[in-house]
């Protein structure tokens, strides 16, 4: 099963990559709630028909905090989206795959990849598909806020160990769930490749 996912992100990644080639519109993007969780981001989208965009994100956090707290991960996500109005204005609807890669240590908190305990480390892979509601607030010609929410499904193969930094390993599992697969407020930036007459 998860190697079908990986197959489908991938071609969907390389369909994603070379829409701009095609584009007259790019946005460039950055999930502001991304940024409230140290995790670096960047998206880039382009328009391949009036109403119709495809976008790929990526985000990596490779930080450590206090007692070795983490939440260290790297994830891409590709999306496709159908504009009620046309495209970068307004509603859309989207679809979306994601997969990736994280290592979590002391987090107690309830995260649907992994069954999170305090004083454990989890660390291994994750996919995912699922659909997504938007809204695209022009500000000016160039700058935009977008918020958007996706839920979906999420496969995690995980492994737990027994202490944040080292330990043996505990036992190996893995969850499939249903819930939140995506949540954004972007600032995004419009480039016009358009040729000018």
């Amino acid at each position: 099963m998860i190697c079908k996912v990986k197959k489908a992100i991938f071609l969907l990644l390389f369909f994603v990559i070379g829409l701009p080639l095609a584009s007259q519109n790019i946005a460039i993007k950055n999930n502001v709630l991304y940024d409230l969780t140290t995790t670096l981001n960047f998206g880039v989208e382009a328009r391949f028909a009036p109403q119709w965009t495809a976008e790929i994100s990526g985000n990596y956090n490779p930080f450590a905090f206090r007692e070795n707290t983490k939440w260290k991960h790297w994830m891409v996500q590709p999306e496709v989206r159908y504009w009620f109005c046309e495209s970068f204005n307004r509603h859309f609807v989207g679809f979306h795959l994601m997969g990736g890669v994280f290592n979590m240590s002391n987090i107690d908190v309830p995260i649907v990849l992994v069954p999170t305990e305090k004083g454990r480390r989890y660390e291994g892979e994750m996919f995912g598909a699922g659909l997504s509601y938007g809204f695209h607030h022009i500000l000016t010609p160039r700058l935009s806020l977008e918020y958007s929410i996706g839920l979906g499904w999420l496969h995690s193969e995980y492994k737990k160990y027994q202490c944040p930094r080292c330990g043996s390993l505990l036992e190996t599992g893995s969850k499939d769930a249903f819930g939140l697969t995506k949540a954004a407020v972007s600032v995004v930036y419009m480039l016009d490749l358009s040729k000018k007459k």
